[in-house]
């Protein structure tokens, strides 16, 4: 495939997740779900996007499958990644083969039809992605962003916001219109050096104030400025669990695309059970929570 995937837009290759993912020494309770991971491929049925800005090796649904089986995990929420763009179908064909333990979350654009929106419902997908994140490409029109938070928000959707930590506040005047539930992806990508009174990750926890505000606490390996085992980022955990313990997900992001330094897999389960060591805790944040954002309409 060539490196070139459309004219201005470089993509590069990226390497996959560890294959030796150890099985972690903490038992997730019945019903955990992994509440931000993706499915790649496989490109010869699924091809990948040509405006993609980084090409993955195929990470496909028997994939994923044998890794939560690995790691306690009974449930799973795909997020459409932009190297997919806004072809979902190896996201629906994932959720349509989990017998109900999977749901989505899908990439969109204007064109989009109704009919489409009510496809994409009936094959598990419960909310829509936008990247603001600025490697993988321009900032979405806020003004098109909000025409399509409209036409979701009858069917009981959300919507999952990927940021670069210093636009979170940039951003607080949309942030605070929004009328339905909003995810903030893997804690709003702060830097784990400059701690939590850095005015981003304080940006964050005053979004939480707001009852539809919900935030991921996914990518510990994103945010760490230590490199493994991650320990760094564990503040950021508690931190936005106790800020927000009913609206707060966990997820692995498997298989981890544009990572500086790629995680272990059960290594991240027993990161999260040394970040939040609270049985009450940890069952909101893997069973109810999901629960009720996922699987209740």
């Amino acid at each position: 495939m060539s490196a070139h995937a459309s004219e201005g837009s470089v993509s590069k290759t990226i390497p996959g997740p560890d294959p030796d993912p150890v099985k972690p020494s903490y038992v997730p309770p019945p019903g955990a779900c992994d509440a931000h991971c993706h499915v790649f491929g496989p490109a010869a049925r699924f091809p990948f996007a040509p405006e993609r800005r980084y090409t993955p090796p195929d990470a496909p649904k028997e994939q994923l499958r044998a890794l939560h089986r690995h790691l306690g995990l009974s449930r799973a929420v795909l997020v459409q990644a932009s190297c997919h763009g806004r072809d979902n179908r190896a996201m629906l064909d994932a959720i349509a083969g989990a017998g109900g333990a999977m749901r989505g979350v899908a990439m969109v654009g204007a064109e989009v039809t109704d009919g489409e929106l009510a496809d994409l419902h009936a094959g598990g997908v419960r909310g829509i992605r936008f990247n603001f994140v600025r490697h993988l490409g321009s900032a979405p029109d806020l003004e098109v962003t909000n025409r399509l938070i409209g036409r979701v928000a009858p069917l009981g959707w959300h919507i999952v916001l990927h940021f670069d930590a210093e636009d979170i506040g940039t951003y607080g005047g949309f942030l605070d219109a929004l009328k339905v539930p909003f995810v903030i992806d893997h804690m709003g990508r702060p830097v784990a050096q400059e701690g939590l009174d850095q005015p981003s990750f304080k940006a964050l926890r005053g979004l939480l104030k707001n009852p539809l505000g919900w935030v991921k606490v996914s990518g510990p390996e994103r945010i760490s400025s230590m490199g493994p085992p991650f320990t760094d980022a564990i503040a950021f955990v508690r931190a936005l669990i106790e800020a927000a313990p009913d609206r707060t997900l966990w997820g692995t992001d498997f298989p981890h695309p544009n990572v500086k330094w790629m995680p272990n897999d059960g290594h991240l389960v027993n990161l999260f059970a040394r970040a939040c060591e609270d049985p009450v805790l940890q069952r909101k944040v893997l069973v109810d929570n999901p629960t009720r954002l996922y699987w209740s309409t």
